[in-house]
């Protein structure tokens, strides 16, 4: 099989570090009064509870579409989130959610500001802040990370866990008994599926990108055999989709395939407790 051609390389400085995604000036008028309510109430909700927040994902990329994007956001609280927190950051995302027609559900990560910068998770977590996160409120813990290339430890570090998720998504797609259950779950799959392929070939590739269309290309590239089905895994990332049958193929073909070759190529993610 012919692979497709290779894409330009993207997403770094001129040093080949990566180049931090988004920023508060790329999100999209629309967006803007949202970013502005989330900014003033998760002061609201953490207080001194939080060291600072951020946005990830299409909003501050600029590419979010009204109606059909979400809303990501991650706080760092000074300390390790407890079930109160949970409750809050719950609360708020469905407040967001009703109150704006523009955005399509969404969610807020928890964490703490010493687990985010600690040298378990630099690869992971660390690199996560630093290189696709953009500070909305309180002081960036950017600062206090290291600059990331696209190196097999990132690879490693980011993905190298996807078998544990197979287990759980299929008792989860097991257990989904209404279309809009399946519907969320093909997307959250999708996505990851997208993301791990495309972090599977990054070294190789030398860059970074979010852009899951690009990502499924640069993939493709290495493993023609199956860039059709990851474009397709693409596509239901950007529109999901309650076929149980794709949802099938997903979980019991693809996932299972991309654990063992990520495994052979950047071995296993470090175990957290």
């Amino acid at each position: 099989m012919t692979p497709p051609p290779l894409p330009p390389v993207q997403g770094l400085n001129p040093d080949g570090t990566i180049t931090r995604e988004g920023s508060l000036d790329r999100v999209p008028a629309a967006f803007a009064p949202v970013v502005q309510t989330l900014r003033t109430r998760l002061n609201d909700v953490f207080g001194p509870r939080m060291h600072s927040a951020y946005l990830y994902g299409s909003i501050p990329r600029g590419n979010a579409v009204p109606g059909v994007s979400d809303l990501d956001a991650l706080v760092a609280l000074h300390t390790a989130p407890d079930q109160d927190d949970r409750d809050r950051a719950r609360t708020l995302e469905q407040e967001i959610d009703a109150a704006f027609p523009q955005v399509e559900g969404g969610g807020i990560l928890l964490d703490s500001a010493p687990n985010l910068t600690s040298d378990l998770e630099l690869h992971d977590s660390g690199f996560f802040v630093s290189c696709l996160c953009t500070p909305l409120t309180g002081p960036d813990l950017a600062r206090q990370l290291p600059d990331y290339r696209p190196t097999s430890l990132v690879a490693r570090e980011t993905n190298g866990d996807l078998h544990l998720s197979l287990p759980r998504w299929r008792t989860t797609l097991d257990q989904a008994g209404t279309d809009t259950e399946r519907r969320r779950l093909s997307r959250g799959i999708s996505r990851r599926l997208v993301r791990a392929g495309f972090t599977l070939v990054m070294p190789a590739w030398g860059g970074w990108t979010s852009d899951l269309n690009l990502a499924a290309d640069v993939f493709g590239h290495y493993h023609p055999q199956r860039h059709q089905q990851m474009r397709a895994t693409a596509r239901t990332a950007q529109q999901p989709t309650a076929d149980p049958d794709h949802l099938r193929e997903l979980v019991e073909d693809l996932a299972p395939w991309l654990s063992q070759e990520y495994t052979a190529a950047h071995g296993l993610k470090a175990p957290r407790p």
